[in-house]
């Protein structure tokens, strides 16, 4: 199977062949560079899903990523990220091993096919000129033949002729003589040239021509070949990240198994946990006798009384009932105060911590300051030994004001770790020592006082026996006296009492003062009807040194 042999006359149909397959070799590269752009594509928006979703530094997202849940799916987009770099790796891949290479094989087959049919139109041409110089040779043979014949045929006549004179006879007999040499020559000439032209033409058709289209049918051959080796190279692209593609998606399936609901859970209960105690039972009221109403600040009467008054005696406050108190948005207390008991103790522990991390970073730079220096003096040339002086110092005096900073935080620690078991005692007191009291006198009452941040002061009664008379059922514990204002305050920013137990207050806004901050940060105030606590830090407050129960500061 020859093209040379078979498709002898084919020259042009073979051209436009050759011309097609470069044409499909381009389609495919134009294929394959576009595939490569979607990979790319693909790869940078997967990258930037990835980023989309990827916990923002120092946020609140950052905190929840602490729950499995969340580390399965932090751990899902880091794998895509990977997923998205192997399919940069079949772009880059794609890229070199077929695009690049197929496009500088494109402008060779190029080159050599140019060259092929070039030589086959030089041999064409060449072969065309034979045929005319033959075409020609021929013409004039033919012509001096003729002329031959009509020489011949005129000396005949003239020789037959007797009136023509014996010159004129031989004159003629010497023209059809020379025309006769000339149909001689033409015919010698016709011949050589008409061998050669055979020659010249069995070379062309058995040789010239079989040879190039033999060439053309290699060049051919090897495009067919090139074009499947690069389709075997696409494939083989794919194959070789599909393992590592395979490995992202493992990890994928091991972070989902590795959710763990109990953890998570667990993780809330550290988060949200308060550390106060719940409310102990309400206890049975008989106003059918003489006796003391005492209400525990830690019951539930507000919530589950929905519109129940509640007794006042001696000028004392209602008992409060304290929320989960959320964040506030404003400047928190440096001690965390405005947390429950067991956030508070969390933040403090973790402050704790990090103090100890920045003293330990600052003795590490310490001694490393104090091996330099020691080598400064037994090595001088290398350095001076005074020039770490001032460092040294410097570091000493960071080191004793976080150690200062760090005892500061430790001893709130102690203190919201002492106060967190005995919370619990006077819950138990309440809840289950409450029949043992006297239903109709109480010594010493101390009104327990719970505040959002788990800070607890106890202030003694005024009274040291309060008797309540059950005959008398009047309008007197709906109607019961507001407190007396004390003094003033200007809210310095809004706060937002979302809260049972808070109020809400604009900044700029001025209200009144009727129960002053007892060092727990939160302080009472009221707006013509409406009562409630809000952030010490939140108000300025001005208190009326002549009000009963204002305090006097020098």
């Amino acid at each position: 199977m020859s093209w040379g042999i078979e498709l002898w006359d084919q020259f042009d149909n073979l051209e436009k062949h050759t011309q097609w397959g470069i044409d499909i070799l381009e389609k495919y590269i134009k294929f394959v560079k576009e595939r490569t752009e979607i990979e790319l594509s693909y790869a940078k928006q997967l990258r930037n899903l990835a980023k989309k979703y990827q916990p923002k530094k120092n946020s609140k997202e950052e905190e929840e990523y602490r729950y499995t849940a969340c580390k399965a799916f932090l751990s899902t987009l880091n794998e895509m990220n990977d997923y998205a770099g192997q399919h940069e790796v079949i772009s880059e891949n794609m890229t070199s091993h077929i695009t690049v290479e197929l496009a500088r094989y494109v402008q060779e087959l190029k080159q050599e096919r140019k060259s092929y049919f070039h030589d086959g139109r030089k041999a064409q041409q060449h072969i065309e000129i034979c045929w005319k110089q033959l075409e020609s040779s021929k013409r004039r043979f033919e012509r001096d033949c003729k002329e031959a014949d009509r020489a011949q045929q005129y000396f005949e006549k003239m020789d037959a002729d007797i009136n023509v004179t014996k010159a004129d006879v031989e004159k003629a007999r010497q023209q059809a003589q020379v025309r006769h040499q000339m149909a001689e020559d033409s015919r010698a000439d016709y011949s050589s040239i008409l061998q050669k032209f055979n020659h010249e033409q069995h070379e062309y058709y058995h040789t010239h021509i079989p040879n190039i289209f033999q060439k053309i049918q290699e060049m051919e051959e090897r495009r067919i070949l090139r074009i499947g080796e690069s389709m075997k190279t696409y494939a083989e692209v794919d194959r070789q990240v599909i393992p590592i593609i395979g490995k992202c998606l493992d990890e994928i399936v091991k972070a989902a198994e590795s959710i763990d609901q109990k953890n998570d859970s667990q993780l809330v209960i550290e988060a949200y946990k308060s550390g106060f105690e719940p409310p102990g039972d309400i206890e049975f009221e008989d106003y059918t006798q003489p006796m003391k109403r005492t209400v525990s600040d830690n019951s539930l009467s507000n919530s589950r009384g929905e519109g129940k008054p509640e007794l006042k005696f001696g000028g004392k406050s209602k008992g409060k009932l304290w929320p989960f108190i959320k964040k506030n948005k404003g400047a928190a207390p440096e001690d965390f105060s405005n947390l429950p008991p067991e956030q508070r103790r969390k933040k403090l522990q973790q402050k704790v911590d990090e103090l100890n991390k920045e003293i330990q970073k600052e003795m590490d730079q310490r001694d490393a300051i104090t091996k330099m220096k020691d080598v400064y003096l037994k090595n001088p040339q290398m350095g001076d030994p005074a020039s770490l002086d001032h460092k040294l110092t410097e570091v000493s005096q960071n080191i004793e004001k976080l150690r200062l900073e760090a005892q500061k935080f430790e001893a709130w620690l102690a203190e919201v770790e002492g106060r967190l078991p005995a919370r619990g005692d006077q819950a138990r007191r309440q809840s289950g020592m409450y029949e043992a009291q006297n239903p109709t006198t109480v010594n010493n009452c101390a009104q327990d006082r719970e505040s959002p941040d788990g800070s607890y002061t106890e202030e003694q009664s005024q009274e040291s026996e309060v008797k309540v008379l059950a005959t008398d059922f009047d309008d007197e514990f709906d109607d019961e006296e507001p407190l007396p204002a004390i003094g003033t305050c200007k809210a310095l920013y809004t706060f937002e009492g979302q809260n049972e137990g808070t109020i809400s207050v604009v900044e700029g806004e001025t209200l009144y003062v009727i129960e002053e901050d007892k060092g727990d940060g939160w302080t009472r105030i009221r707006r013509n009807e409406e009562e409630g606590y809000v952030p010490t830090s939140y108000v300025e407050v001005y208190l009326d040194k002549n009000a009963k129960g204002a305090k006097t500061y020098i």
